[in-house]
């Protein structure tokens, strides 16, 4: 059965979200670019990515590697159907903000404590229209799209750029909400990537802790079409 999520924790954890960006914005006085190059220096050193869907586990990150950056990714998971085909729509790549969670760390009592917040706020965010978000003062930190060639893409500014190749991957937990307002196909697989010629800084990414994104199983015969899968997720890169 589908969940019914109310929005109301959304909207605090967004509005908390904003305050906290457009407080520290004020009260520094600096540019977008230098707020994003302060939190470089945050200390993300006690910070575990989610590794476990509760029965299979991805790799762990490569041990002389560093966190770099968390993000909140909110966007479509696109696919398209080609006419008449009755077969599972082809993934084709996704387009997503990358929220900076930086701003939010430090007001939590214990890492743990932010990353509950963090994996309870993700099936709330894939509720929220893009209006919305970009209309809030949430610092997003940079783009997820696939290239040309079929390569993902993270853009994620000064703190460089990520192209990967996928390494593994593990089913979203059973309980994972399945897509906005909680109905949908179900969440998209967690994955471990490595990276792929033209990264700068960025040597590994984990998807984890995903919302949504799943195509429908079949494209039921239709005409021609693309489809977009609204999603969220947690981003996790290394370097």
């Amino acid at each position: 059965m589908a969940s019914r999520r109310s929005p109301l924790f959304a909207t605090v954890a967004l509005i908390l979200l904003s305050f906290v960006c457009s407080t520290q914005a004020r009260r520094i006085k600096r540019s977008e670019q230098q707020l994003s190059a302060r939190t470089d220096t945050m200390d993300l050193s006690k910070f575990q990515v989610p590794l476990s869907n509760g029965s299979t586990t991805l790799p762990s990150p490569t041990p002389s590697l560093v966190l770099k950056a968390i993000t909140l990714g909110r966007g479509t998971q696109n696919y398209t159907c080609a006419a008449g085909s009755t077969a599972a729509p082809v993934a084709v790549g996704a387009n997503a903000d990358l929220l900076d969670v930086s701003s939010l760390v430090p007001l939590m009592a214990s890492p743990q404590t932010a990353q509950l917040f963090l994996k309870l706020l993700t099936p709330y965010l894939v509720s929220f229209d893009f209006g919305i978000i970009q209309t809030a003062r949430i610092p997003i930190l940079g783009k997820h799209i696939f290239d040309s060639t079929g390569v993902p893409v993270f853009d994620l500014g000064a703190k460089g750029v990520f192209k990967g190749k996928k390494t593994a991957g593990i089913a979203a937990p059973k309980a994972a909400c399945r897509g906005a307002n909680g109905r949908g196909e179900g969440a998209v697989d967690w994955l471990a990537l490595a990276e792929a010629p033209g990264s700068v800084g960025l040597k590994e990414c984990y998807r984890v802790e995903t919302a949504g994104g799943k195509a429908p199983a079949s494209c039921g015969g239709d005409a021609a079409r693309n489809i977009e899968v609204q999603y969220a997720t947690q981003y996790w890169f290394f370097g």
